[in-house]
């Protein structure tokens, strides 16, 4: 599903400032329940090196009003990854260096954890 797809639970849209980009190919399952119909790595498997470099160029990148929504974004792609666990600190800093704090950095990546079922 992409931008303009409609389900039950409403209208898929684009991640805020991020409308100018063209679109990429979807790999990554779009929910959690698509999530737990494959196999995943352990919990602690390691990172391969710039694995995840993307999702925290991605929150790097927020403008005040966007810090938030691309941090939890992020976070809930590499949850969803299986390498939620091991961007944990990467994804803080970066936010951290956006402006958010470090509490609200964890909270949001704590929420995406929950949302794609995995323990903050």
């Amino acid at each position: 599903m992409g931008p303009g797809s409609r389900t039950r639970n409403g209208t898929y849209t684009t991640a805020p400032g991020t409308a100018h980009l063209p679109p990429r190919a979807v790999h990554a399952p779009c929910c959690a329940s698509c999530s737990r119909r494959r196999p995943r790595p352990p919990p602690h498997a390691p990172v391969r090196r710039g694995h995840g470099r993307g999702l925290v160029q991605f929150v790097l990148a927020a403008h005040e009003g966007q810090r938030n929504t691309r941090l939890f974004w992020a976070a809930c792609r590499a949850y969803e990854d299986g390498i939620g666990p091991a961007l944990v600190d990467p994804l803080v800093d970066a936010a951290v260096g956006t402006g958010l704090t470090e509490r609200e950095a964890r909270a949001t990546i704590a929420s995406a954890a929950r949302m794609t079922g995995h323990r903050p």
